[in-house]
């Protein structure tokens, strides 16, 4: 599994902690930055994270800011992205599990680097349980091709 790493300026250590571990674990890891600190804005990070994911480059993204609402806010414009910002173990297993994401968005001001590598390893590990819950996610993928206006 090939795994998309980024992040701003509020997350440069946790997405480098993550990075090692998830090589570590023998997962392969784009990383698509930055690599110093200094600021940037965190939608151009996010859409390179996501084009990777949605041009079947990589398989699943991390992305880290201050707080991870920001890039997941960026990261869902993005068509074919489910992001989920978690800074807890059970939404980072069932963002997977019943949600298909294939982006977590951790906040790098909001948990330490040890809560951000268990989460990281918890996303990438959990399948997604498919059943009642494609459905689910088959309409989230309706309303973004419609705009959700059709079924309002």
């Amino acid at each position: 599994m090939k795994i998309a790493l980024g992040c701003d300026h509020g997350g440069l250590e946790h997405k480098n902690a993550i990075a090692e571990h998830l090589k570590d674990l023998g997962y392969e890891v784009c990383d698509f930055g930055i690599y110093e600190q200094k600021p940037v804005d965190y939608p151009d990070i996010a859409i390179k994270v996501c084009k990777s994911i949605v041009s079947g480059e990589c398989d699943r993204g991390i992305l880290v800011c201050g707080t991870g609402i920001g890039m997941s806010l960026a990261a869902n414009k993005v068509k074919g992205i489910r992001a989920a910002a978690c800074s807890e173990h059970f939404s980072a297993k069932y963002t997977r599990l019943h949600n298909d994401s294939n982006v977590l968005c951790l906040g790098g001001r909001v948990i330490g680097v040890g809560t951000a590598l268990e989460l990281a390893e918890i996303f990438v590990k959990t399948g997604f349980e498919g059943g009642r819950h494609q459905n689910r996610v088959n309409k989230i993928t309706e309303i973004e091709n419609t705009g959700g206006i059709e079924n309002a």
